[in-house]
């Protein structure tokens, strides 16, 4: 097993492995984490996502819990059961170049024009050459799920925007195919109340990560280092919306957790402009 980081330092970017605590760097370099979990790092240097993705990709309606609010929160009832049953997965690009995605601790944005926005956890596979899976991370699919319930054919509006995806805050390599997570979820407002948490476990998916990637790749040409997230199995009930002032926390004991303050993704936009 093994698991990896990317961080940026006085050497400029720079990748790192985590031992006893320690992220130890290719340079040498030792930098003890300030929290373990987190991989939070101490001043000059600054923890970003464990690699930078070319593509990242999305299944959908990969767990019965998912398949069932799809249904509930869709005008077309029957779509998202078709899909659920069906050989052929859905499957969506969520951001090309990183533009949409942002590192652990950096805030993730919900739409101005959606009344109710949730996170999404998965895990996420990552790419190696020739297709095989060459590990595993936590990420998040941030959803406005109004939008896709007005219309399907609206999915890439609900999915893709500013601040839409965050992924980290390391790549675990573990020793077995296949292996199986457990995630949590919980959401706190701006005074550290608990306002959602959940859990779940992947081995309730419907599907494989191998099956899934095996979809993806059939003639198309997805680059190494590229992620797919799996799809969720937790998902908030109807009347929990992300709000301006949360925190969202996804944990999975083997690779860590992945925290992102939430603000609107109008202020992401401002601020990448103002540079």
């Amino acid at each position: 097993m093994a698991l990896y980081v990317r961080v940026r330092g006085p050497n400029g970017v720079e990748q790192g492995t985590v031992e006893d605590g320690q992220v130890v760097l290719g340079s040498g370099t030792r930098i003890t984490l300030l929290d373990p979990d987190t991989m939070q790092l101490a001043e000059p240097y600054e923890l970003l996502t464990p690699l930078g993705a070319p593509e990242i990709w999305c299944a959908g309606v990969t767990y019965e819990r998912s398949r069932d609010a799809r249904v509930d929160e869709s005008a077309v009832k029957d779509v998202y059961t078709l899909v659920y049953d069906a050989p052929r997965p859905e499957l969506f690009m969520k951001d090309a170049g990183m533009r949409r995605t942002v590192s652990p601790g950096r805030p993730i944005g919900i739409r101005g024009d959606s009344r109710w926005n949730v996170p999404e956890p998965e895990i996420g596979v990552v790419l190696g050459t020739e297709g095989r899976i060459a590990g595993y991370t936590i990420g998040n699919d941030v959803s406005s799920r109004d939008i896709e319930g007005a219309n399907p054919l609206y999915l890439p509006q609900a999915k893709i925007y500013a601040g839409a995806c965050s992924f980290g805050p390391a790549v675990f390599v573990p020793d077995v195919a296949e292996p199986t997570f457990r995630l949590s979820l919980r959401v706190t407002d701006e005074w550290g109340r608990i306002v959602f948490e959940d859990e779940t476990s992947t081995s309730t998916m419907r599907r494989t990560f191998t099956d899934l990637v095996e979809w993806l790749l059939r003639d198309n040409p997805v680059p190494p280092g590229s992620i797919l997230l799996t799809g969720t199995g937790l998902v908030p009930p109807d009347d929990f919306t992300l709000l301006v002032g949360h925190f969202v926390e996804i944990h999975v004991p083997e690779i860590g957790t992945l925290v992102n303050p939430v603000v609107r993704a109008s202020e992401l936009i401002e601020k990448e402009h103002a540079r």
